[in-house]
């Protein structure tokens, strides 16, 4: 079981890895060697997840989600098939606490008050005043 927080294990017989050859840097090794890594997680087949954090897992996720529910992570910023399998898998865990905290409380809308309606006229008068001020001299209306 891989702790994801106080409340969410997932089981290591849910997380599927493929290995495929990466693109960018890694020399004579990078058309031979296997290093990348496509982290696959079906998460909308989950017993360990609730019915909200698979939905805010699917907004999170966008267009990594496939249409069956599966997240999609592939991880190649590494020269290692080992680096790899750790970022993919922390960048799944990343995910997940995000989509597990809930969203903040609407905010409940209330009205100006009066001495913040009052500084607001002011600070209009007087940028009225000023703008008046650059007129022409002598001309007053």
């Amino acid at each position: 079981m891989i702790r994801v927080t106080a409340r969410i294990a997932l089981d290591e017989s849910e997380i599927t890895e493929d290995f495929l050859r990466a693109s960018g840097p890694g020399g004579q090794n990078v058309n031979k060697l296997e290093t990348a890594v496509q982290l696959r997680f079906a998460a909308m087949a989950s017993v360990n997840l609730s019915d909200a954090v698979k939905a805010r897992l699917a907004t999170l996720a966008g267009r990594r989600m496939t249409k069956d529910g599966v997240l999609v992570i592939t991880a190649q910023r590494h020269r290692t098939r080992e680096r790899n399998r750790e970022d993919a898998l922390e960048r799944l865990l990343v995910l997940i606490r995000e989509a597990a905290t809930p969203p903040p409380p609407p905010r409940k809308a209330t009205k100006p008050t009066l001495g913040s309606k009052k500084r607001r006229l002011e600070s209009k008068t007087r940028r009225g005043e000023t703008k008046r001020m650059r007129g022409a001299p002598g001309r007053d209306e």
